[in-house]
């Protein structure tokens, strides 16, 4: 197995991989019950485990939620740099919108795209009483649109509280550039660093549009208690 692998499975006597995006799509788990639901596209679902969490919309008109519940364990790949590397999307202008409109536009070829993603998300049903709030986090708490905050969990702790400062990212505060503080209570595969982090916009499609086109420099400040600075010698 890789290095960057964190878990597998142990058959006989040989620790491997768990099956990946291309062995489930094709069938890997066929026959198991283990379906919450069904949806119209497979690129829906495909973002639905970029974002680790969904709501659902279904015939009747009910909303439920999915929240993150496991992972196949294989290293998470982004499609927009293959794209670009593929010069199929300039790096300008990649977001989520336009790769998915790249995929609308290739629909032969969405498979192939979506499956050099080998990482897999699995979903369990989460309840959410009030439907304002976002999908329950890693830190086991609903997210706040706007003042939540995804972190890479091998570095920093839930529940601190960032002063994030973006002065090129303007449209979530009608032009002003962004500043505000948020707290970590989430986490993501792709979210790498000490200084990387994922906004929590909120749920719908405006606010998917809002986050799709976040991929702006910014500055991070943890704020700590007086006392706890102090031994840090500030």
């Amino acid at each position: 197995m890789e290095p960057s692998y964190a878990f597998g499975r142990l058959r006989e006597d040989e620790i491997g991989p768990y099956p990946d995006r291309k062995d489930i799509d094709c069938g890997y788990l066929q026959g198991r019950g283990l379906e919450i639901a069904w949806a119209r596209s497979k690129v829906d679902v495909f973002f639905a485990h970029v974002q680790g969490a969904a709501r659902l919309r279904y015939p009747d008109g009910s909303l439920k939620r999915i929240t993150y519940a496991a992972k196949a364990g294989h290293p998470f790949s982004a499609i927009g740099r293959l794209l670009i590397d593929r010069r199929e999307i300039d790096p300008a202008t990649v977001s989520m919108q336009s790769i998915r409109a790249w995929l609308t536009q290739n629909p032969a070829k969405v498979d192939g795209v979506l499956w050099h993603n080998r990482s897999y998300i699995f979903f369990r049903e989460a309840e959410v009483a009030d439907t304002e709030l976002g999908p329950i986090a890693a830190a086991k708490v609903p997210l706040l649109p706007g003042r939540s905050l995804a972190v890479d969990r091998l570095i920093h702790t839930f529940g601190f509280p960032f002063f994030v400062h973006a002065p090129t990212l303007t449209h979530l505060d009608d032009g002003r550039p962004f500043a505000r503080t948020l707290l970590a209570l989430d986490t993501g595969s792709a979210i790498v660093g000490p200084a990387r982090g994922d906004i929590f916009t909120g749920s719908g499609a405006h606010a998917g549009d809002q986050a799709g086109t976040i991929r702006h420099d910014a500055d991070f400040f943890i704020l700590i208690p007086k006392a706890v600075s102090v031994r840090f010698g500030r």
